[in-house]
């Protein structure tokens, strides 16, 4: 009796995915046994250096790179045996980023029941090994932001179906009896929910990590509020501004010059700040209107060196490389948050002196600002210009020949943008009492332009998130000076190809019709509907 011929069963991935794995790690070690394996030690004058090598580090982030390139084979560009996307082997797989969010939550929960302990198998791990700790410390941190963000989504998504079915005369328990309605509705409430956790974020952070939690959001809203500044010129109005920190320093030195020489106040300030970047943006834009693109980013490249050039050299007005310093802190209405001396804090409503006093203030001010922005540049979004900025971002030819004055459009840009750094500029130099040009980098304009563009250009929400991915981030983990921009780098690279147009590429439209509206049968006769 013949036997019948059985077909193998065939690979689901092919070897091209494997082989391009393999090179990978091997051209991933090479260099990273270069830059990060061996390190090289002073050991003192006529005693030479010495070679500390780091060989597991160097292993770990060559196996890094390389799961990172294998699963961008398999799950993007469907390097698989049959040209397949894994996606639609696996059942369910589509269904991962919900599935990790679900995880994320109850971590979050289990971390804040337990007060965010470590045990003591990981406290020794940290110790043999510190990137481990670090590790640890990132997903505890990630865990526990996402665990108050879905409550606080959950709280106002409850709230406002509740009162809508109130306002209906209907009961609003049968509008949340269905779980995935419940679930797909909490989406809409991030944006509320953010802002709520932002107001009591001082009372959620109680304890020995208070100031440094409070102090990391207020840097944080510094960058959001530059990331919405330039979101009107890069996001709305299309032009490439590799020059914004020069906006930021003339805020920051105009307080500084004003406070200091004539001792005004920050409040009176505060408006000049902003007043002086927006004549400077104007400067900025007039020799700029007829360039684009890169040349464009050039210019504006060159207008922040200059700036910051001017800052070092001027000495008898700006202090030179030396700064200025001495500038007046920021008060609650003439009181002073000092220890001792007349109209302190403390004193007048009689409590005890506490320096936490200060970082408050300072954090609810930066927060009503950056609320102040985000709310007027929502605003001119919607007017004709906020429209004449996202036509010029999408054809400037097109715009020209609609009538649209594309010189007063690109300088509107450019000054309220500009002003909006001058804002968060002088708050900067109240905050910090001390500034100098070492503070307005290239790396500052690199760093806000990265916000805008990893957030998605023209979402203020996508400002917010990537301000909190990047900076956050950046500060709470200092000690990894060798690694930090390592894994930054990485990072940009491996969302801008995950996400192209940054993680909240979605843009709300300008104008929209909320309610549906039945089109009469005379627009579409003849042609014209």
């Amino acid at each position: 009796m013949a036997e019948t011929a059985v077909d193998a069963p065939e690979p689901l991935l092919s070897t091209g995915a494997m082989r391009d794995a393999a090179i990978t790690f091997g051209l991933c070690l090479i260099l990273t046994v270069s830059l990060v394996g061996l390190k090289t030690d002073n050991l003192g004058e006529g005693q030479g250096i010495t070679i500390t090598t780091h060989l597991v580090t160097a292993v770990i982030l060559a196996a890094s790179v390389t799961a990172v390139r294998f699963l961008l084979g398999v799950l993007i560009w469907r390097n698989t045996a049959h040209g397949q996307s894994l996606a639609s082997v696996i059942p369910g797989f589509v269904s991962l980023g919900r599935t990790l969010a679900i995880v994320f939550f109850l971590a979050g929960a289990v971390l804040a029941a337990r007060s965010g302990l470590r045990t003591e198998l990981i406290a020794k791990a940290a110790e043999v090994y510190p990137l481990f700790g670090n590790l640890v410390d990132l997903l505890t941190f990630g865990a526990m932001a996402t665990f108050f963000i879905f409550l606080a989504m959950a709280a106002v998504h409850f709230v406002r179906i509740t009162t809508a079915g109130t306002a209906k005369g209907k009961s609003g328990a049968s509008k949340i009896s269905s779980a995935s309605g419940f679930i797909s509705g909490l989406g809409h409430e991030f944006p509320v929910a953010l802002l709520l956790v932002a107001l009591i974020l001082p009372i959620l952070v109680l304890g020995p990590q208070q100031r440094y939690a409070i102090d990391t959001a207020t840097q944080i809203l510094i960058y959001v509020m530059l990331g919405w500044g330039l979101n009107v010129v890069v996001g709305l109005a299309g032009l490439l501004d590799l020059g914004y920190v020069a906006f930021y320093a003339v805020g920051a030195y105009s307080y500084a010059l004003l406070a200091t020489q004539l001792g005004w106040s920050f409040w009176v300030c505060l408006p000049l700040a902003g007043l002086f970047s927006a004549l400077w943006g104007i400067t900025l834009g007039f020799p700029v209107l007829r360039l684009r693109g890169d040349y464009l980013a050039i210019v504006t490249l060159a207008f922040g060196e200059i700036v910051r050039i001017i800052l070092q050299n001027w000495q008898s007005l700006t202090g030179g490389p030396n700064g200025i310093s001495s500038i007046p802190r920021l008060s609650f209405f003439g009181l002073t948050f000092a220890r001792s001396g007349d109209n302190t804090f403390s004193d007048y409503f009689g409590i005890e002196f506490d320096p936490i006093h200060r970082v408050v203030f300072l954090y609810y001010v930066i927060l009503l600002l950056a609320l102040a922005t985000n709310f007027v540049t929502l605003r001119l979004r919607r007017l004709p210009i906020g429209r004449a900025w996202e036509a010029l971002r999408e054809d400037e030819i097109a715009c020209r020949s609609l009538g649209i004055n594309t010189v007063t459009t690109k300088l509107s840009a450019f000054a309220i943008g500009a002003m909006f750094g001058g804002f968060a500029g002088s708050f900067f130099a109240s905050r910090q009492g001390f500034i100098s040009p070492e503070s307005f980098t290239f790396q500052e304009s690199a760093l806000v332009l990265a916000i805008v563009v990893l957030g998605g250009l023209g979402s203020q929400i996508g400002v917010v998130v990537a301000a909190v991915a990047l900076v956050g981030s950046a500060e709470r983990f200092r000690e990894l000076q060798e690694y930090r921009m390592l894994i930054f780098g990485l990072a940009m690279v491996l969302i801008m190809i995950w996400r192209p147009r940054g993680l909240m590429s979605g843009r709300t439209p300008s104008a929209v019709l909320h309610e549906a509206r039945t089109v009469s049968s005379e627009f579409v006769q003849q042609g014209r509907g």
